[in-house]
């Protein structure tokens, strides 16, 4: 990410933000409400455009290799995904086959089990808390199998197991040639994450 500038309504939100970001690496994206970091989320992942800078992935711009980027990318906003008329085991097939992916039922149903939410698997949706519809949108991590998960507020509404599992989850991923960037405004207990702090 070179010289990265946001403006809206002609008020700045940031400017001259240079982000490098290699294999098995994380960056724990910080700053108060309102700062920019859900909108640096947005433009890192196409959502919006901005005022002035460049984002590069793999050498080339990515609005010139946009499909390639978009391969590589998972993006969980802090907003859920999931349909609320679906269970939580028919999200996940939507998901599988939206995504190709090769995860098999026994796959589906350990992460279940390991996030608590096993036991809702034939449950709709809207019938489930707000952390296990957290819970359910984090397995897309696993689904999708991509190399950069692009996150916002990942722990939002999680339990104190879960936040063990989910940083378990990213130590694992960036131990496979994986790469994270993530807002958050818990500082979790993650070894060697660097930070950007955009106050």
């Amino acid at each position: 990410v070179n010289n990265l500038s946001f403006k809206r309504n002609n008020k700045k939100i940031f400017e001259n933000i240079n982000i490098s970001l290699a294999p098995n690496n994380m960056i724990h994206i910080k700053g108060t409400n309102g700062i920019g970091k859900t909108t640096l989320i947005k433009i890192l992942s196409n959502i919006l455009l901005p005022t002035n800078g460049s984002i590069f992935w793999n050498n080339k711009n990515i609005n010139k290799d946009l499909n390639n980027y978009y391969k590589d990318m998972t993006l969980i906003m802090d907003t859920n995904t999931s349909k609320k008329d679906m269970t939580i085991i028919e999200n996940i097939n939507f998901w599988k086959t939206i995504f190709l992916s090769n995860k098999k039922d026994d796959e589906i149903d350990s992460l279940l089990d390991l996030l608590g939410i096993y036991k809702y698997k034939n449950i709709m949706t809207k019938y489930i808390s707000r952390g296990e519809a957290r819970k359910l949108e984090l397995c897309r991590l696993i689904i999708e199998n991509k190399k950069l998960w692009l996150l916002d507020e990942p722990y939002l509404g999680l339990d104190q197991n879960t936040i063990g599992t989910i940083n378990e989850t990213f130590k694992s991923h960036t131990k496979k040639e994986g790469m994270i960037i993530f807002t958050s405004h818990f500082n979790p207990q993650i070894p060697n994450i660097n930070e950007l702090d955009l106050n």
